[in-house]
């Protein structure tokens, strides 16, 4: 098993569950919309980033429940989980883009980290050979950006909370895939 091709390591890739991750995503997002809801924007300012910065580190948890088990030194390298890491890593450089703009406007974070954090679906649906990356990409670029025009007052809540629906729908159609193939 150690001279596997890219294409075999694909294949071992594909066949993942990929449920911790977004359920992370999911969980974190809940809490960041609550928060949004009780507490001042400064503090909802403080939880996007501490958030989404724990998406990564809940996901490794979650992982030693779901069976995938990130963390398993047992497990062959597999160059594909390098290239995911890779994704993740571009989304946290993206902070780089949206500090920036929360500097100028504090509510512009919802939006940049909303949609940047996000865009790491796109290269994901291409190594599982799904659409579920681009729909949740694109779907959450549309939403997020419609939400951050149309509800000023409620970005903190509204953004947050469209993601978790997004990630719930995202999940039942990992959990599916296999089903539909």
């Amino acid at each position: 098993m150690g001279n596997r091709n890219l294409e075999q390591q694909r294949i071992e890739f594909i066949n993942q569950k990929f449920l911790a991750t977004p359920l992370a995503g999911l969980i974190i997002w809940t809490v960041i919309g609550c928060i949004g809801i009780f507490f001042s924007h400064f503090i909802a300012v403080w939880a996007i980033f501490i958030g989404t910065g724990s998406i990564v580190y809940l996901g490794l948890f979650l992982s030693k429940f779901t069976g995938e088990n990130f963390l398993d030194k047992k497990k062959p390298k597999n160059e594909f989980d390098t290239l995911f890491l890779f994704t993740a890593g571009q989304a946290i450089l993206a902070y780089s883009i949206a500090i920036p703009f929360f500097l100028g406007d504090y509510s512009s974070l919802p939006l940049s980290v909303g949609i940047l954090t996000g865009l790491m679906w796109l290269p994901f649906s291409w190594i599982i050979k799904h659409w579920v990356g681009i729909f949740h990409a694109l779907t959450r670029i549309i939403t997020v950006l419609t939400l951050w025009y149309l509800l000023p007052e409620h970005r903190f809540i509204a953004i947050p909370f469209a993601i978790v629906l997004l990630y719930s729908i995202t999940l039942m159609i990992l959990k599916n895939r296999k089903k539909a193939e």
